[in-house]
């Protein structure tokens, strides 16, 4: 068993499931989203990119474009959550949420694109 593979594999798919359970919900709904979740979201996929930087294979560039399409979407999100409670005193509008909840739904597909990319690479390995 390779352990540099494993702990690739671990990240991408913690970062998929994380990013699912952050917009997993309603999408206006504040008390469905948690911050601490979307941040969590952030650093594993931001891991995530880094071990991926060392991969000079085409498949291994697309998985470097997903994962840095899925920090800016969640940096994006963090950013309008940020000032989002900044403009409203401590309070997140429906609407704000939504538009945050959107943004970690792009990330969302990117982590599902890297994902199946992951699966694929798998399934064509040969012993």
């Amino acid at each position: 068993m390779n352990l540099e593979k494993v702990i690739f594999g671990f990240f991408i798919l913690l970062a998929a499931t994380l990013n699912f359970g952050f917009v997993l919900g309603d999408m206006g709904d504040p008390t469905h989203h948690a911050a601490p979740e979307l941040y969590a979201a952030v650093v594993v996929n931001v891991i995530a990119t880094l071990l991926k930087f060392g991969d000079r294979t085409q498949l291994g560039a697309v998985h470097l474009a997903t994962s840095l399409v899925a920090v800016l979407q969640l940096v994006a999100a963090t950013l309008v959550w940020f000032f989002a409670v900044r403009e409203a005193n401590g309070l997140i509008s429906g609407a704000s949420m939504a538009a945050i909840v959107s943004l970690a739904a792009g990330a969302v597909f990117a982590n599902v694109v890297s994902v199946i990319m992951l699966v694929a690479e798998t399934l064509m390995l040969r012993r």
